[in-house]
């Protein structure tokens, strides 16, 4: 037994002391602690203190760490897989490259939190605070982030095939070049945000509202904007063949360039309210401007 370990288990056994009854046991405090390569594999650490901990390849698969407080800790490739983080205070972490596989990080507080290059497919984020925060390049296939809210937040070249922003709220986010095939932001509030070269296909905006949010060069084919807002918002050379559109509020959408062909439920009063031109392919295949009652919105 390495002289690290005997301390460790003793802390972790006066902490259970403690969250079963406080007054006969202590809360674990790793702040500061040095635990590369330590495994903590379903360990109870609820409510511990591991702020600055250095935990690089370390393994706590399936670990209870839920209202952790986890400020700057270092947790670069270690293994969080069904891990619970719910509630957990994240701030400045550094999770590059960890293994968050079914991790349930609900609740938490995040900002200036780095997730770039993790593994966080089939996790749940469900009513987090996000800011300043980095998912670049991260795996999140069938993620859930449900009524997140996300600010200034960099998912650049994710893949977020199928995950789900129900409800979540984005604003200054930036999607740039995502895989994002089939996911859902529905009833969500998108405000500002890029999703230059992102890949939408088969998703759904339905219900959502979407501020001045740049979508150049995307691949929304077959998307679904049912009764969503779009305010504004840069759809130059995307290609949204298929996309519907019943009941959706469309003032001042920028679809020059875009190609629309196929689109349907688009209304005359949509695409009047929208701005086109000699460079967008209409629903009907030919090119605009669109002309107020033409047809052009009607799929041949």
């Amino acid at each position: 037994m390495t002289p690290i370990q005997i301390p460790l288990a003793s802390i972790l056994r006066d902490h259970a002391a403690w969250l079963e009854k406080p007054d006969s046991g202590h809360q674990a405090d790793l702040s500061g602690m040095t635990l590369n390569d330590s495994t903590f594999e379903r360990a109870v650490l609820r409510q511990a203190i591991l702020s600055r901990a250095t935990l690089l390849d370390a393994n706590l698969s399936g670990a209870d760490l839920s209202g952790a407080q986890m400020e700057s800790a270092d947790l670069q490739r270690a293994n969080l897989a069904n891990a619970d983080l719910s509630n957990a205070t994240l701030n400045a972490a550094v999770f590059s490259g960890a293994w968050l596989h079914g991790t349930n990080l609900s609740e938490i507080n995040a900002a200036g939190t780095l997730f770039k290059q993790t593994r966080l497919n089939e996790a749940r984020m469900l009513e987090a605070t996000v800011k300043d925060a980095s998912f670049h390049q991260a795996s999140a296939v069938r993620a859930s982030f449900h009524h997140s809210r996300f600010y200034d937040v960099d998912f650049t070249e994710a893949d977020l095939e199928y995950a789900v922003f129900y409800h979540a709220r984005l604003q200054h986010s930036r999607f740039f070049g995502v895989n994002a095939t089939a996911a859902s932001f529905g009833g969500a509030k998108v405000d500002h945000c890029d999703f230059t070269h992102a890949v939408l296909r088969g998703g759904t905006f339905a219900r959502s509202e979407l501020i001045q949010c740049l979508f150049r060069h995307a691949n929304l084919r077959q998307c679904d904007f049912t009764d969503a807002r779009l305010l504004g918002g840069d759809f130059g050379l995307a290609v949204l063949e298929g996309a519907r559109f019943g009941g959706a509020v469309l003032k001042m959408a920028d679809f020059r360039g875009a190609n629309l062909a196929g689109a349907r439920e688009l209304t005359s009063d949509q695409l009047t309210g929208s701005i086109t031109d000699g460079t967008t392919v209409l629903p009907n295949g030919k090119r605009g401007p669109y002309v107020r009652n033409s047809g052009a919105e009607r799929v041949k």
